[in-house]
Parts: C-alpha cells; structure tokens; sequence
C-alpha cells in the first residue's frame, strides 16, 4: 500500500518540486493510481528519496547518486571522493582564513588599506565555485520578489472586485444578484490561488534546490 505525495513531503522533507525532479532524473518511479491517476509512492520510494537527501547534504551530485542506483560506482568510491572534495574545501578554507589573519594586522581603515592584493586569489576561488557568502540572503531577496509580485496581483483582483462591488451597491441598475455573486467567486479563486503559490514557492526557495536542475 503506497502513499501520495503530500504524505512523502511530510516523510521526506522535501518539497514537492524536489520529489518531481528526482523523479523525472530518473532515480524513483512511483506507480500510478489506476482511477485518478496520481502517482502512488511506495515504502522503497521513500527509502529512495531519504538516500537521496541524506547523500544531496553530503554534497553528492545528481549525476552520481545515479550512477549509484545503476551500480557504476560504489558507495565507498563516492565517499571517497566526497573526502577528498571536503579537503580540498578545507584548504580553500584554510586559504581564506590566512588572508583574513593578514588583513586584520592591517590599517583599521579600509580606505588605508590595500586589500586588493587579495584580489586575484579571491577570484582563483571564485571559479574553483568556492564563496563564503551568505546564501540565505539570496533567498531572502527571492522571497521579497515573490511577496511582492503577489500582492501586486493580488490587489489588482481586489481592487476590480471592489469597483464591481461598489457600483453593484451604489448605482440603481444592478447585475443580477446571482451574477454578481458568481463574478465574486470568479476573482476569489484566483486570489486564493495566488496565496497558496506564495507558500509553495516560499517553500522551494528556503528548500535550496529551486534550481536544481540547473546545477547538473
């Protein structure tokens, strides 16, 4: 007996897009519900997916988490190579921390102070893919976007409904009661829609893999 998705969610912690991709990479493939046709979830599904996110926190790619489930390479070979990633990652954290040690017996002043000359190394760890920027604060600013951009659309459907709304009680010839209140129905739908697209899209970001397809 499998369980649809929003049970998975729950199981898995992750979001449904997440559960959508590694699908359509080809690392699950659910059974369909042979009524209504929803994908139906199995116990190994689960087990699968929990893999998946378990070796995704250790930095595992997409592409060897398949060759994985194909047996082209084993476990141990891909921990190994994830060791060897993570000292190369601390080296380059090494590097960054000397640099800091460096600029911190300069000038208080930055404007006194040449920290260009860290320049190039910076941007050698750049293309290497290595940033101690905080990610979270991209995230914060795709949220703001989506907030906004909802309540922009938001508010054109509250303000229409308004003017119908106004005109439909001010003005002596009215629009049926029955049509008046349909047309009302027509412009909540939309907002609620609008409403629940923000919190699944809220989820996808602070998930980090809203743009996972684009890594790989």
């Amino acid at each position: 007996m499998g369980v649809f998705i929003k049970e998975v969610e729950q199981k898995t912690n992750l979001t449904k897009k997440n559960i959508r991709y590694y699908e359509e990479a080809g690392l699950i493939k659910p059974k369909r519900d042979s009524e209504n046709d929803y994908r139906i979830y199995s116990d190994s599904d689960i087990k699968t997916l929990k893999n998946i996110k378990i070796l995704r926190e250790l930095g595992v790619p997409i592409k060897e988490i398949k060759e994985l489930n194909e047996n082209k390479i084993t476990l141990e070979k891909c921990m190994e190579d994830r060791i060897k990633k993570i000292k190369t990652e601390e080296e380059k954290l090494g590097r960054i921390q000397n640099i800091c040690k460096e600029i911190s017996k300069m000038s208080n002043d930055l404007k006194s102070s040449d920290v260009t000359k860290y320049f190039e190394e910076i941007n050698i760890l750049n293309k290497e893919g290595f940033t101690m920027r905080d990610v979270k604060t991209s995230h914060t600013k795709k949220i703001i976007g989506a907030v906004i951009s909802s309540i922009i659309f938001a508010t054109l459907f509250v303000f229409i409904g308004a003017v119908i709304t106004y005109f439909q009680f001010t003005e002596v010839e009215k629009m049926p009661w029955i049509i008046y209140y349909f047309v009302m129905f027509i412009f909540i739908i939309p907002i609620i829609s609008i409403g629940y697209n923000l919190i699944i899209r809220i989820k996808e970001i602070n998930g980090g893999e809203e743009d996972e397809a684009s890594k790989y």
